[in-house]
């Protein structure tokens, strides 16, 4: 079944319901939602050949009409590849490029301009031309109804990096997106019309995913004008909108929260936070909930099981009554209504209850593989189990607290950057003799990049010339915060950087 049926039926079924806003501007009910990706999905056909299976790619920042074109190329049943707008144009155009993307959309239709995109591609703005005037019209010609697909159709290619040092393309189907989309009123939140979702996190990662069960249900679709997180603007949709319900990374919900105290006009228009995308602490949540009350969820997912593994509803967190509240809310919850969740050995057999192991999951809502990568989806899938790559133990009560991770991951504000990706760039240097970069605990971001570096014999390096360096690289969230020069790095006999060490004198 393809996804955008959700929207066709929505759109027959309560057509004048209010379904995208910018701030608190009405863009579009539900009627005229479904009708612009119709006409989109029949431009796309007609001016530029899109056919089911080709890949689009979208590299902008959050806005209304995000939604209209990710559904205009379901569609027609084409597969869209949703990128991160703070990366670099260089990243993206990678990306783009190993996707096989037949069209990338920006805002302007220049963002890739000096870099190559893949033979056939082209990229279109949406904010000019035939694009902006199917976006702004009303289109009263009847509905025709999205192309019929099987259940494990390609819909979402969702680049994740990895610790080779170049993204992969975690394939999600439309059955994917349904299962995992149904998990959410089970398993994190009830979901009614008079909701409004507010897009303030990325719409190309966890924010956008959730999209689907609020177009099921018939609720509001909002973007705020700066079309990315303020809090104070958060607040104050939030008081006009009423039950607002948002995902936000543990740095998000800090700055609510201070804004909250600060302006102490309280958090009353906000129905839910779904929290997840990094470390949340105990003690965080806490005083989130004594500040703005019993509005939190917790999720834990990956891209390659996308918000599905375990959860937390509302309900569990603010149950302060459990004798072992405290250590229950440090946990990410149990595992949702269509996944299995084991805590492993090495050898993939069952660790005692409480005792640490890696974290595998199954169920309907894990990827179909990587992207052209047979090797990697057979190291990670391994005989129908997801290996998360993350440490953690189960308590008798099926709750899942993670504990560590066993990629090198870095977390800082919600985003997940990629250590090896950083130590290439920093390695290309003529003057950078080695390198190991690692996170560091940041009060605000969670953990911010810090770059150990030895300089070539007879050169020096200073932070001005590897940030410079840098900036013409990789995304700017990507660069290292610290530098700290070092003679050499510490290894162990085998040569492997220790890792471990250097987390212990970043702090």
């Amino acid at each position: 079944m393809n996804i955008a049926h959700w929207l066709h039926a929505r759109a027959l079924s309560t057509p004048a319901a209010p379904a995208l806003f910018t701030g608190t501007k009405l863009e579009a009910d539900y009627r005229c939602f479904a009708a612009r990706a119709c006409a989109l999905a029949r431009h796309l056909e007609t001016a530029h050949g899109l056919k089911q299976g080709d890949r689009v790619a979208l590299y902008l920042p959050n806005r209304a009409d995000y939604l209209i074109l990710m559904y205009a190329v379901w569609w027609l049943g084409g597969v869209i590849v949703p990128i991160n707008y703070k990366l670099h144009a260089r990243e993206a155009a990678w990306i783009a490029t190993n996707a096989r993307a037949a069209l990338l959309f920006s805002d302007g239709g220049a963002a890739l301009a000096q870099q190559r995109l893949p033979d056939g591609c082209r990229e279109l703005g949406l904010d000019s031309g035939s694009v902006e005037a199917i976006l702004s019209g009303d289109h009263s010609e009847p509905l025709v109804a999205p192309r019929a697909l099987q259940d494990d159709a390609l819909a979402w290619l969702f680049y994740t990096s990895g610790t080779t040092g170049r993204p992969k393309g975690v394939m999600l189907s439309h059955g994917n997106l349904m299962a995992m989309s149904l998990c959410y009123p089970l398993d994190v939140d009830d979901v009614h019309s008079r909701d409004a979702a507010l897009y303030a996190a990325p719409m190309s990662h966890g924010a956008g995913l959730y999209n689907f069960v609020f177009v099921r249900c018939g609720a509001r679709h909002v973007v705020p004008c700066s079309r990315g997180f303020d809090s104070a603007e958060i607040l104050s949709l939030a008081a006009e909108l009423e039950n607002v319900s948002m995902f936000a990374a543990p740095t998000m919900l800090k700055r609510m929260v201070r804004q909250v105290q600060s302006d102490g006009g309280g958090a009353g228009g906000i129905r839910t936070v779904v929290l997840g995308g990094g470390p949340l602490y105990a003690a965080d949540l806490i005083e989130a909930l004594d500040v703005m009350g019993p509005k939190f969820a917790q999720i834990y997912g990956q891209g390659e099981s996308p918000m599905t593994i375990t959860a937390m509803r509302r309900e569990a967190i603010a149950d302060r009554s459990q004798p072992d509240w405290v250590h229950r809310i440090a946990s990410v919850g149990t595992a949702q209504s269509c996944m299995e969740v084991r805590v492993v050995d090495a050898d993939l057999r069952d660790m005692p209850v409480g005792e640490c192991g890696e974290v595998v999951t199954r169920g309907t809502a894990v990827m179909q593989g990587y992207w052209e990568n047979p090797s990697a989806t057979a190291q990670t899938l391994v005989d129908g189990w997801l290996r998360t790559g993350d440490i953690g133990f189960l308590n008798a009560d099926g709750f899942l607290t993670l504990t560590d991770r066993s990629k090198d991951v870095i977390i800082s504000g919600g985003t997940n950057i990629y250590p090896r990706e950083v130590e290439e760039v920093l390695a290309r240097h003529p003057d950078v003799f080695e390198t190991a970069v690692v996170g560091a605990p940041h009060p605000e971001w969670g953990e911010e990049v810090v770059a150990f570096v030895v300089a070539r014999a007879g050169r020096t390096l200073d932070a001005a010339a590897l940030e410079a360096w840098c900036r013409d690289e990789i995304a700017s969230f990507k660069k290292p915060r610290r530098y700290v020069w070092c003679d050499e790095l510490p290894k162990n006999s085998y040569g492997k950087v220790l890792k471990t060490a250097l987390r212990e004198q970043a702090g």
